[in-house]
């Protein structure tokens, strides 16, 4: 996703909150089957080099996990926290997982759908 209306869209979804990451999700604008991720760092976290790096971690870890944890259907926002730039691997893909189940979950969501 690189279009701003559809960040906007998947806000109002849910979302899984960890110590390295926010994950939103919503099911809706992408074609059935098909999973759509987009991926963001604000500024708060650090400067260009930090926000590129992280980005650049979500990315693989997306690509890691979305095909085993994902469900079709959905699109996903990938919002890097501070910690995501210099968590260890292996801990950055435990809190995605854990974001991604939860969000899987049919009633268990941290934010539900609003409409």
């Amino acid at each position: 996703m690189r279009v701003r209306r559809d960040f906007l869209y998947v806000a109002q979804g849910r979302k899984a909150v960890r110590s390295s990451i926010v994950i939103q999700a919503r099911e809706g604008h992408c074609p059935p089957g098909e999973i759509r991720v987009g991926f963001t760092a604000t500024r708060k976290i650090g400067g260009a080099v930090v926000r590129n790096r992280a980005k650049r971690r979500l990315k693989e870890a997306a690509r890691l996990l979305l095909p085993l944890h994902g469900q079709a259907g959905n699109d996903y926002v990938f919002i890097a926290r501070a910690s995501t730039a210099g968590r260890e691997w292996p801990r950055l893909l435990d809190d995605v997982t854990q974001a991604l189940q939860t969000l899987a979950r049919p009633d268990k969501g941290e934010r539900k759908e609003q409409n």
